[in-house]
């Protein structure tokens, strides 16, 4: 079997059918970040974290009626954050996009969102009764398009990996047999990304063509109980990584869903430690439709599972890195 290589953005925008947007404000020191899927995509999530903030999950369980969704947002702000995926989600059904229950009624387009919290990490948090992410929200959905630029913007504006800048990251993986698998994260963990050096990413095995400094494994070193770079005064909701992978395969719910759990290890790869009491990790699963998924069917489904794994973890390293480098 021949490796797969990076799409040729190294974008989970690879993925056919999906767009990005960003948006943030320097002064408040926090963004949105929207991922436009259109038509709408195959959608599920996990939440793997102790301290999640989210919206419409339950729509993405396999008994639920819809499993499907017209955008995913991630977004700072912590609660306050979830009014961008409210204001994504009226400009969408302005335009008739979403679920149509009855004739004549006004659509509901489905848009899962999960949050971070960047509130204690700098900017004019003194917003009174207007919070920026209404706005916010509205022009990252304005700009989304293929290409997207990566580090201190959208949703990892104002976050802080461990005691590094955080950021907003992607990667992609094309195989052979035209598979296309890609992942997209905000990286705002309580954890560290890089060993005792403060340089050595743990992504460092899964990087591809220098695409986080090329700085190699020579620095890595994992004792027990030692957590270099992380935060030290964790504080129960203060942190949080949340993501999506996606593929072009034809997936069910169920499917995604799977997807979506062996995900987790790329943010196992990338942050240690990962899936705490104090984040509120969240990965959304999405599936596009252009591929038929091939023979053994749950053979496929894994390596789908397995590249957005490795993809999520070099996201998570180029995020940061794009951040610290832009500093």
């Amino acid at each position: 079997m021949h490796p797969a290589r990076p799409g040729p953005r190294n974008l989970i925008t690879d993925v056919a059918g999906l767009r990005v947007g960003n948006a943030q404000d320097p002064g408040v020191l926090t963004g949105v970040t929207v991922i436009l899927a259109d038509p709408p995509a195959t959608a599920a999530g996990d939440i793997s974290g102790g301290a999640p903030g989210t919206r419409e999950m339950g729509v993405l369980r396999p008994e639920s009626l819809v499993g499907v969704a017209d955008a995913v947002v991630l977004s700072g702000g912590s609660v306050y954050g979830l009014a961008s995926a409210e204001a994504v989600t009226a400009v969408l059904g302005a335009r008739g996009k979403g679920f149509r229950l009855r004739e004549g009624a006004p659509t509901a387009p489905i848009v899962p969102a999960a949050i971070l919290f960047d509130l204690a990490n700098g900017g004019d948090k003194a917003w009174g009764e207007e919070p920026p992410y209404a706005r916010l929200g509205r022009e990252a959905l304005a700009s989304v398009g293929e290409d997207f630029a990566l580090g201190s913007v959208g949703a990892g504006c104002g976050a802080m990996a461990g005691t590094l800048k955080g950021g907003l990251g992607s990667a992609s993986a094309v195989t052979a047999d035209g598979l296309t698998v890609g992942a997209l994260v905000a990286v705002n963990c309580f954890g560290s990304v890089v060993a005792e050096d403060g340089r050595s990413f743990w992504a460092a095995p899964f990087e591809v063509d220098g695409e986080f400094g090329g700085r190699g494994t020579a620095g890595l070193g994992a004792p027990p109980d030692a957590w270099p770079h992380a935060k030290r005064d964790p504080q129960a909701g203060a942190n949080t990584t949340i993501c999506a992978v996606a593929t072009d395969a034809a997936l069910s719910n169920v499917e995604a869903r799977r997807v979506a759990v062996m995900a987790r290890a790329g943010l196992a790869r990338a942050i240690r430690p990962v899936f705490s009491p104090f984040d509120g990790d969240v990965i959304f699963s999405l599936a596009t439709g252009r591929v038929e998924v091939a023979e053994p069917r749950a053979f496929t489904v894994a390596r789908i599972g397995a590249l957005a794994a490795d993809c999520l973890a070099r996201a998570v390293a180029r995020g940061v890195f794009e951040a610290v480098r832009a500093r």
